[in-house]
């Protein structure tokens, strides 16, 4: 089975937010919900300086601490290695978006509810239409894949542009940024 990853090149995110409205449409989340949040960053001194926008979604980590905090077994590792909620057996007590090291998680406040990237990475990999975040990037600044695939695009681009997980080891995420 594919161990399903992504790349997210913040140097050339122009920050449209087109992957945040089109996975907010495909998802049909609430106005006040989101699965992809931005961080806009500066770096580098006066007069030199670089602005960047940087999208944070579920990291998809192999060692999530909000699956580890989950009381009720709602958050969990799926056959496919990746994070998932089954809504059903979530009791909204938010543990998973205290542990959650990246503040990612959403809480659907008419369903009582916690939620999160579903990565629809599945889709893309089976055939489907795809990672909506990936498919309506204007700027291709996201590939989904496989990560032990090492000819997969996704393992030569971290390979070739030096990509690495948002916050160092932090936790063992699968989502790879270069910045």
């Amino acid at each position: 089975m594919a161990r399903y990853g992504m790349l997210i090149d913040t140097k050339v995110c122009i920050g449209c937010y087109s992957c945040l409205l089109s996975c907010k449409r495909q998802n049909g989340l609430a106005s006040d919900q989101d699965f992809i949040r931005f961080e806009d960053r500066e770096r580098g001194s006066y007069p030199n300086t670089l602005r960047e926008s940087i999208p944070l979604q579920c990291m998809q980590c192999e060692d999530a601490p909000c699956v580890s905090v989950c009381p009720s077994g709602a958050s969990y590792f799926g056959p496919d290695g990746l994070v998932s909620i089954d809504h059903g057996k979530c009791i909204g007590c938010r543990y998973c978006m205290s542990a959650c090291p990246y503040q990612v998680r959403t809480f659907d406040e008419e369903k009582g509810i916690a939620d999160k990237c579903r990565f629809c990475a599945i889709q893309t990999l089976s055939g489907g239409k795809g990672c909506s975040c990936v498919e309506a990037c204007l700027t291709n600044a996201r590939i989904v894949g496989d990560l032990d695939d090492p000819t997969s695009e996704l393992s030569r681009a971290i390979a070739q542009k030096n990509a690495l997980p948002i916050a160092g080891d932090l936790t063992q995420a699968k989502i790879f940024y270069v910045r």
